[in-house]
């Protein structure tokens, strides 16, 4: 799961403040220019706000345009595997035990029809990111089309979408969305507060600037979601930063929870907090007790993945074993409703959907990732905390993913999003990640090597010995 990568490259004095400090920008070729587009339009869903551009179907041209452009140019693509990464051959199996799934569940057309429509693009859009990150600057690029992307969301959603509050409920909300609703909102926006951070340390002037007016409107959208799940992930997103993230100076830590925290408060809309004291009391929320509650939906998604261990009920087949198998449904009075309940929460969705392999291969994803970003944290070169751009984004990009696995772990826990494309996106940058740190690694190598003396009896393979791969494992 992990890759080694030795720190044994000569350590360099701490590089000096340049004029240039922002040579790190965006790569913008066509390819990586619709793909940036994409990305912003997947997160914001902005194109929905404007007809002309919706009835383009903007989504599927870009996709279109990207796949063809990059077959026509594959030297803009990571050259070898795509696999070459385990978070790249994570997805592939995940996708494959999802297909697998529509043949063993209980609608092959349902399931299919989902997989065709939906999930299909969520993966295709994934290797797309995969393929197209070959160096730091990629990688940049596409972690700024997410953080676009979240600046887009919180300007529909403090400027556009209203607020309303729903029957039995203490709080006004978002309502009116074009695609997510209000947690989902959250969930979205917890994995924006991560990429931000990093976006914001690692740019200067204007960019920095647009950073931290995203962090606020962040802060802000999340307090218009009156989302119970996204205060939760909040909140732990915080005590991480605050305790766990000792690489970055206790005074910078504080002030970026404080920025968050500042937005969220003077944006809560009315019965925003007597909505997050009901946390406080659990087992007297409806959700505790109601047959439609989130505890009995997840004690039924549970037994459907323990009868169906191996493929579950099939992709997006939950809500039709809400209808048809579950007790519910058995014990159902001819000639009343019965609601076919959505699962509210990711790991009982794949779990119950795609049987226990899937489960783990999800879990793998974020839990996983969250090790894994960790441990190639602890392996990279220390100078690179204060070193060139390049250097200093790849360290922190490190430090920041986990960040981002915590906030949507949470935030998932409250939401339907084991198949929409959050996940997938951080996948593709952890994948980016190591691709941009084997190619930084390779060229301070190559560097090296030819700024030395040749030794005595040098040959190639000494040459050879230098190398360091982050795909190479112990």
């Amino acid at each position: 799961m992990t890759s080694a990568i030795s720190p044994s490259v000569e350590r360099r004095p701490r590089a000096r403040r340049e004029s240039v400090e922002n040579r790190l920008t965006p790569s913008l070729d066509p390819l990586r220019l619709a793909l940036l587009a994409l990305t912003v339009m997947t997160v914001s869903r902005v194109h929905q706000h404007f007809d002309f551009i919706a009835q383009l179907r903007p989504a599927m041209l870009l996709v279109a345009v990207t796949g063809f452009y990059a077959v026509a140019n594959p030297k803009l693509l990571v050259r070898g595997s795509l696999f070459r990464t385990w978070p790249a051959k994570v997805v592939v199996a995940l996708a494959s035990v999802a297909c697998l799934s529509t043949l063993f569940g209980l609608s092959v057309g349902r399931s299919g029809s989902y997989v065709i429509e939906n999930y299909s693009k969520v993966i295709v859009y994934a290797f797309l990111l995969i393929a197209a990150i070959r160096c730091t600057r990629d990688l940049a690029t596409f972690v700024w089309g997410y953080v676009i992307g979240c600046g887009g969301l919180a300007w529909l959603s403090l400027f556009v979408f209203g607020l309303s509050q729903s029957e039995g409920d203490s709080v006004y909300r978002l309502n009116d969305l074009y695609t997510f609703d209000a947690n989902d909102v959250g969930c979205v926006m917890m994995i924006g507060l991560a990429l931000t951070l990093l976006a914001f340390q690692t740019s200067r002037g204007r960019a920095r600037w647009f950073a931290g007016l995203v962090m606020v409107g962040i802060g802000a959208t999340i307090a218009k979601t009156g989302s119970r799940g996204a205060f939760v992930g909040v909140v732990v997103v915080g005590i991480y930063l605050l305790f766990l993230l000792k690489h970055i100076s206790p005074v910078k830590r504080i002030a970026f929870v404080a920025v968050v925290a500042i937005a969220l408060i003077l944006s809560a809309p009315p019965g925003y907090w007597e909505q997050m004291k009901t946390l406080a009391k659990p087992t007297q929320d409806y959700n505790w007790s109601d047959q439609e509650g989130r505890v009995e939906i997840a004690k039924r998604g549970m037994g459907y993945m323990f009868k169906r261990p191996f493929f579950g009920v099939g992709i997006y087949n939950f809500q039709l074993a809400e209808g048809t198998i579950s007790d519910k449904a058995r014990y159902h009075v001819p000639g009343t409703p019965i609601l076919w309940s959505a699962p509210h929460n990711s790991y009982i969705q794949v779990g119950a959907e795609l049987g226990i392999p899937g489960l783990t291969l999800w879990l793998t994803l974020i839990f996983g990732g969250i090790y894994a970003m960790h441990r190639l944290r602890s392996r990279l070169p220390r100078h690179w905390a204060r070193g060139d751009p390049e250097e200093r984004f790849l360290y922190l990009t490190a430090m920041y993913l986990p960040v981002a696995l915590v906030g949507f772990a949470v935030t998932a826990f409250f939401v339907s999003f084991a198949f929409l494309d959050p996940i997938y996106i951080v996948a593709a940058l952890m994948t980016g990640l190591y691709v941009s740190v084997d190619a930084k690694l390779r060229t301070q190598l190559q560097g090296a090597v030819a700024a030395a003396p040749p030794p005595p009896h040098s040959g190639r393979r000494q040459t050879r010995s230098l190398r360091l791969s982050p795909f190479r494992s112990r």
